[in-house]
């Protein structure tokens, strides 16, 4: 299937993630990577690059690395160098960042994912280790002499980053937007990186171009450090149409780097896009090349949590879920094993699925909430699903529970099948299920209905639901509908 043109021309697109890692120490030194300190007092001689101070690789980092090779299918090299990339910014003390350039520690790889209900597969080039720069400060920074100045904070100056690099496989913002949201998911699940945007542990940059389709790849500029999904998507979409703008006005893309500023919802050129011999790459003289034995890989391996994809497969299997739903309930761990507890407590896995996708899920997004912080438990939610799927309640009546239940009503019930219970009796929201008394109903219906019987007998479906509606309506919504319907049948065909 081709992808959409936009404008008549093809988006193509890739991401380059910085993933900080989630260490205690800096890449090559013991300085503490917690965030929120005072400017520049997590910085020690090494970071700020001394003279005669040595980096150190932490251990940690590399296994952190390990963790994600395996995760994504990828080679992890038994043997990688690291490099230093040269140039020149006020927030780097060095003059040059020391990361890995030919040889990565993690080559290859994929990150699959949903666009509404269709797969996507996106390629990964690599995943190398590296260390972060500092931090350059202008806004509300007031200088020494008490006017508003810029300064350097170099505290995050060595914290451990894994860079992964996509090939340029996505044709849509919504795709990039979605592939990020699936790679946070998986470096949080792993525990290897905390996921926190606003603090900047997980930082996109994303590659646009634009071309008709069948001509080679156009000229791309890279939209530096975005840190929220809204905004990657925001900014990748203003970029396309700047682009192609550009072209039909019959000028030509510049490859450079642009800032995306949200108040605007533009981009703007920063600077010319460097190419790799500009930065004038060489294997670092003070850092041996970096050796992982097997052993290393089978250790991490064995401690890894049961990775995303394979908690799906199991989900699908087991529970009869279809891929999608599978894939919704691992959006992270909380959720997967929210999803298997309830699952397990009402045996109604599909039912507890399209709970949490929808109404869950609604509710936690409008609060900005995880699961974790959902005030209705697994149990709690079972135990109401359990009443919809033994017929005592409808789905309509079902959603005036869960309201309920959300807002701490009956929260002093001895059991959580007892607070659904005392929900659905409050409120009287029990369906009717004795046949008895909806025949009667029903016989009355018929006989004041002679017409809608008539037609129906001569073939008119409409004139069944009609039945129907005048039914639920004689008892109040009470009634449970798939009883209501086996009579009525039965009825209409004496």
């Amino acid at each position: 299937m081709s992808a959409p043109l936009i404008r008549g021309y093809e988006v193509v697109i890739g991401l380059e993630t910085h993933v900080q890692l989630s260490t205690q120490s800096k890449i090559f030194s013991g300085a503490s990577t917690q965030f929120g300190a005072e400017p520049n007092t997590q910085a020690c001689a090494v970071d700020l690059a001394l003279p005669g101070t040595l980096p150190v690789m932490n251990k940690g980092a590399v296994a952190r690395a390990i963790a994600f090779g395996l995760s994504v299918g990828a080679h992890v090299a038994p043997r990688s160098i690291f490099a230093r990339k040269n140039y020149f910014y006020p927030d780097l003390p060095k003059g040059y960042q020391i990361s890995q350039y030919e040889i990565p520690v993690v080559q290859g790889g994929t990150v699959s994912f949903f666009v509404g209900d269709k797969e996507h597969t996106v390629r990964l080039v690599r995943a190398h280790l590296e260390e972060d720069a500092g931090k350059s400060l202008h806004e509300d920074f007031v200088g020494f002499n008490g006017e508003k100045s810029s300064g350097i904070d170099l505290n995050r100056a060595g914290t451990p980053l894994l860079e992964i690099v996509t090939e340029p496989d996505m044709r849509a913002s919504k795709e990039a937007a979605e592939y990020a949201k699936a790679l946070h998911a998986l470096v949080v699940w792993l525990g290897i990186c905390d996921g926190n945007m606003q603090e900047g542990s997980f930082r996109c940059d994303v590659n646009v171009s634009v071309r008709k389709p069948g001509a080679p790849l156009g000229t791309r500029r890279e939209i530096k450090n975005l840190n929220s999904f809204k905004f990657l998507q925001q900014a990748t979409d203003y970029e396309i149409n700047w682009q192609i703008d550009e072209i039909e006005d019959g000028r030509k893309i510049q490859q450079a780097t642009v800032l995306f500023n949200p108040d605007t919802g533009e981009t703007r050129a920063m600077r010319t896009k460097e190419d790799a011999h500009d930065y004038r790459y060489f294997p670092d003289p003070d850092l041996p090349p970096l050796v992982i034995a097997p052993e290393w890989i089978e250790r991490v391996k064995r401690e890894m949590p049961e990775l995303p994809r394979v908690m799906a497969a199991r989900f699908v299997k087991d529970y009869g879920l279809p891929e999608y739903d599978a894939s919704m309930m691992t959006q992270s761990k909380g959720f997967g094993a929210f999803f298997e507890a309830a699952a397990k407590a009402c045996g109604q896995p599909k039912l507890v699925s399209n709970w949490l996708m929808g109404e869950v899920s609604r509710r936690l997004n409008a609060e900005e909430e995880s699961i974790e912080q959902s005030p209705i438990s697994a149990e709690l939610l079972a135990a109401m699903i359990s009443r919809i799927a033994d017929g005592t309640i409808s789905n309509n009546g079902a959603k005036q529970v869960f309201d309920a239940l959300w807002s701490g009503e009956s929260a002093d019930a001895t059991s959580d099948a007892a607070r659904v219970d005392a929900v659905i009796e409050a409120k009287g929201l029990k369906q009717m299920s004795d046949t008895g008394e909806l025949e009667k109903i029903l016989d009355d219906i018929l006989a004041a209905n002679a017409k809608s019987v008539e037609e129906f007998r001569a073939g008119k479906e409409k004139a069944f639901n009609a039945l129907v509606g005048q039914a639920m309506k004689a008892t109040k919504g009470k009634a449970n509908p798939a009883t209501v319907n086996d009579l009525l049948k039965k009825k209409l065909a004496g």
